[in-house]
Order: C-alpha cells, then sequence, then structure tokens
C-alpha cells in the first residue's frame, strides 16, 4: 500500500528572538504568538509542526501540550531527548496528550550532543548515547502496545508497568509514530531497527537515494521486527512568485547573513555531527546542486536544516520535492522565515501544489 504524503512546518520553540531570519518581536515566544503559528498552519493545510528540542530552550512537551489546546487538528512533532527524560515516564505523559488530543501526538527522538549535564545527564559518550536511544524506543513502544511490561537492560528498567492511560488504536496507527535523525553509522543502525521515519536534512538526490537504499538493506540485515521504515525530508524552502524572486531573496538573506556572521542561525554548535559535516561538504560541490539546492547558506553560518535551501517558484520547488517523493520520501516538513507570514505564503502557493502532484 502506498504511504500518503504528509506536509509539516517548523515552530522555532527559542527563547531569543529572531531565530533564522525570523522577525526579532519580543513576544516571539508568547503563548499567543505560538498559538497564531499553530493556528495558522490549521487553516492553510498544513498538518502540524516540528517543536524542536535541546537545553535552554523552553521545554518542548509543554509548548506542544499548550498549542494543542488551543487548536483542533494541529499535530505537534515533539522532539525529545533520553536522558532528559526516563521511558516509563514519557510513556505516560505522551498516552496522556494523545488521548486529550484524539491522537494528534507525533514524537521525534534526538540523541546529538547537548548541554547533558545541566539537566542530570552523564551519558557523553555517542556510541552509548545511540545504544540508549535504541533501548528507549523500543522500551516506549512496549509501554504504548503491552500491558505489565517487565524490562531489565542496558541503560533502562521496570517492572510489571503498565502505562496509563492506554494508547487509543487509530486504524493503523497503533501508536504515536518515533520520528529519528542521524547520519552516522551508529544512528543508522538505530532507525533501521527501531524507528518508524527517518529524517534527513536537504541533501541532494542522488545522495538520499543512496541512504535510502542502505538504510532499506540494513534493516533487512538487523532483522527489523517492525512495518517498513519510512523517510522524511526536513529543509527550509525559499518560494516567490518567480524564480527570479526567489533567487534574490534567497541571496538577500544570505548576504545578511555574511554581514552579521551567521548569528541566529546556528542552534546546534559543536562538535559538528556527521550529518552537519556531510550538509557543509556539499560547498565543495558547487553553490547549486540538482536543480536548485542551495547549499551558499553553509558557509555563513546556516545549521541543520537551515544549511541547504530549495529555493525557486512555487512550481519549481514543488517540482524539486517530488523528486524527493520519487526517491520514497513521504513526510515533509518545510519552513523559512519569517515562519508566520512563510506559513501563510506557502501555505497559499506551494502546498496546494504539493497536494496536487505528491500528496497520494
Amino acid at each position: 500500500m502506498s504511504v500518503p504524503s504528509e506536509f509539516l512546518w517548523y515552530i522555532p520553540n527559542d527563547v531569543k528572538a529572531g531565530h533564522r531570519g525570523d522577525t526579532a518581536d519580543a513576544n516571539h515566544n508568547s503563548l499567543a504568538t505560538l498559538s497564531e503559528h499553530a493556528q495558522a498552519l490549521e487553516r492553510h493545510g498544513w498538518r502540524g509542526a516540528l517543536i524542536g528540542t535541546g537545553w535552554g530552550r523552553p521545554d518542548t512537551f509543554t509548548v506542544a501540550a499548550a498549542l494543542t489546546a488551543r487548536t483542533t487538528e494541529f499535530e505537534p512533532l515533539i522532539a525529545i531527548r533520553p536522558g532528559y527524560w526516563r521511558p516509563a515516564h514519557f510513556a505516560s505523559a505522551a498516552a496522556t496528550l494523545d488521548q486529550l488530543t484524539g491522537g494528534r501526538v507525533r514524537v521525534n527522538i534526538v540523541s546529538g550532543k547537548d548541554d547533558l549535564a545541566a539537566y542530570g545527564d552523564e551519558e557523553s559518550d555517542s556510541a552509548h548515547r545511540y545504544d540508549r536511544t535504541k533501548e528507549f524506543m523500543r522500551l516506549v513502544r512496549r509501554l504504548w502496545t503491552e500491558e505489565n511490561v517487565t524490562y531489565d537492560g542496558k541503560h533502562f528498567r521496570v517492572a510489571n508497568s503498565t502505562a496509563a492511560p492506554r494508547i487509543s488504536a487509530r486504524g493503523e496507527r497503533r501508536h504515536p509514530k518515533l520520528y529519528f535523525g542521524g547520519a552516522s553509522e551508529a544512528a543508522e543502525r538505530v532507525a533501521a531497527a527501531e524507528a518508524d521515519v527517518q529524517l534527513f536534512w536537504g541533501e541532494p538526490l542522488a545522495d538520499v537515494r543512496e541512504r535510502i537504499r542502505r538504510l532499506t538493506e540494513l534493516s533487512t540485515r538487523l532483522d527489523r521486527d517492525l512495518p517498513p521504515l519510512e523517510f522524511g525530508l526536513r529543509i527550509t524552502t525559499v518560494v516567490r512568485d518567480t524564480s527570479s524572486d526567489a533567487w534574490a531573496a534567497a541571496e538577500a538573506k544570505v548576504a545578511d547573513m555574511a554581514k552579521k556572521a551567521g548569528a541566529g542561525w546556528n542552534d546546534h554548535g559543536p562538535p559538528i555531527a556527521v550529518g552537519q559535516r556531510r550538509l557543509l561538504d556539499l560547498q565543495t560541490r558547487g553553490d547549486v546542486l540538482d536543480d536548485n539546492l542551495y547549499t551558499a547558506p553553509g558557509k555563513f553560518g546556516a545549521a541543520g536544516a537551515g544549511t541547504t535551501w530549495l529555493v525557486g517558484s512555487p512550481v519549481e520547488v514543488a517540482r524539486s520535492l517530488q523528486k524527493y517523493r520519487d526517491l520514497g520520501i513521504r513526510t515533509f516538513i518545510l519552513s523559512d522565515t519569517p515562519y508566520l507570514s512563510e506559513i501563510e505564503r506557502q501555505g497559499c502557493t506551494l502546498l496546494p501544489l504539493l497536494r496536487d502532484s505528491i500528496a497520494g
């Protein structure tokens, strides 16, 4: 059965104003402003939004709960970290929010380096963090789908644990999907074995094709006992009425980044993860790859999903996203700044084309 495409946005969840070129409004992180974003997403047909995580940001789960209370269909993709959460505590919290919202919860598991000591985590070794993440995902899924779970692992233990409330099956959805990112060998082994959706950043088509092939083969070698791994793309999309207008806007953004030495664009910090290094290395292959994948932002301090951008008219960007769809991508998480006005612009100009061309 073909998996239908889904289109989400991004809510920055940052205490500092002006994230990645956003409007530097003192009220940018108020409940009223964040709710305005979520409500605009509903009005313009987006399925929901990724809400970022990291120590020093507002608590992501709290933000997600508040936004679901102010909306009726908005689905938060809640980024969380093993080590910040214990599995049984998280399973119960997520099940509660899922019940209260009628099944709107999605979860993005993050294993990258953070200010671990600030919230009492000590697992700084990358290999151990990913091993712990694998255990976390397996145990949370069991707590959602089984009762009286007893587990004695390397990192976590529970005895006779039944998370309440119980997750309600909704069609083929047995529990909230677990999204995961990462490009290291350890990360790919976790994704192939335990994730429901592997998220990629904006790499060229050939690179994404190779990663999908590798992860699919790895799933087989690891005897994956879950439904087939799905794939998603998290990328910045600079869309204007015409191609020339879009490129002028993109180049103006990059010029402003250069002037400000990338201030406000990099919220990932050192050390540079494998996936981030892959994006930065694209600069050696040219400023524009494929038809309209712009790599220049990475030269001036952009990071994460802001490192590379798809630039063009609505038709051009929709055509590029269709090519990722043809590779097997089914979840698209897009964004540009100012976030609110771009929710509306791209919701009116790009999203209808995506629904027509790649929704099925």
